[in-house]
């Protein structure tokens, strides 16, 4: 799936995984995992706890997410 096919979504990360897996809570209420998208990684963007990120989320299975930019504050 292309990521201009995804549904973008803001939310707020609230834990960190082994791995490079993300907990985040959307403004909606909703729970997802994600992970970080490859430019984040090819220019070593740090992603911490409390950080507000957008998520693009798959129409298919929404439980699952990349994150595609973290919000300046």
């Amino acid at each position: 799936m292309a990521k201009d096919d995804l549904l973008k979504m803001d939310g707020k990360v609230t834990d960190l995984s082994g791995g490079g897996q993300y907990f985040i809570n959307l403004e909606n209420g909703i729970a997802v995992t994600a992970r970080l998208c490859g430019k984040m990684k090819r220019f070593n963007i740090k992603v911490v706890v409390g950080d507000r990120v957008s998520v693009g989320v798959s129409p298919y299975d929404p439980s699952h997410g990349l994150i595609l930019h973290r919000h300046k504050i």
